[in-house]
C-alpha cells in the first residue's frame, strides 16, 4: 500500500549536522502522521520524532529536543529530519514510518522504510 524510501544518510563528524529525507509513494500523504525511529545493533528501536499530517504538530524524544527538527513537504510527499550537533552514540540506521496513531511507540506505525545509515565519527 505505502512504500517509504529514506535517503541522505552518511558520515558526519561528532558535533556536525545532517539532513535525511523520506519519500512516500501513493496518494494522500497529507492524511497521515509520520515518524522517525533509529536503531543500532544491540539496541532497542528508539522513537526520534513525529509529525502530524499537516505538519502543524510535532513530537520529539527528550534526548533530541532542541537539536533535531522534523518537517514535511506534502506537495513533494517528503518528510525530513534535520539533525544538529550529532553525538557518536546517535549513529544508527534511521527509519521513517507511517503512523496509524500519532504516538511515540512503534505499535502506532504500520509501514516502514528500510532505513538510511547515519555514521558519526568521533
Amino acid at each position: 500500500q505505502v512504500q517509504l524510501v529514506e535517503s541522505g544518510g552518511g558520515l558526519v563528524q561528532a558535533g556536525g549536522s545532517l539532513r535525511i529525507s523520506c519519500v512516500a509513494s501513493g496518494r494522500a500523504f497529507n492524511r497521515y502522521a509520520m515518524g522517525w525511529f533509529r536503531q543500532d545493533p544491540g539496541k532497542e528501536r528508539e522513537f526520534v520524532a513525529g509529525i502530524s499530517g499537516s505538519g502543524g504538530v510535532t513530537l520529539y524524544a527528550d534526548s533530541v529536543k532542541g537539536r533535531f527538527t522534523i518537517t514535511r513537504d506534502n506537495a513533494k510527499k517528503t518528510m525530513y529530519l534535520q539533525m544538529n550537533n550529532l553525538a557518536a552514540e546517535e549513529a544508527a540506521v534511521y527509519c521513517c514510518a507511517k503512523a496509524r496513531r500519532f504516538v511515540r511507540a512503534s505499535w502506532g506505525y504500520d509501514y516502514w522504510g528500510h532505513g538510511t545509515q547515519v555514521t558519526v565519527a568521533s
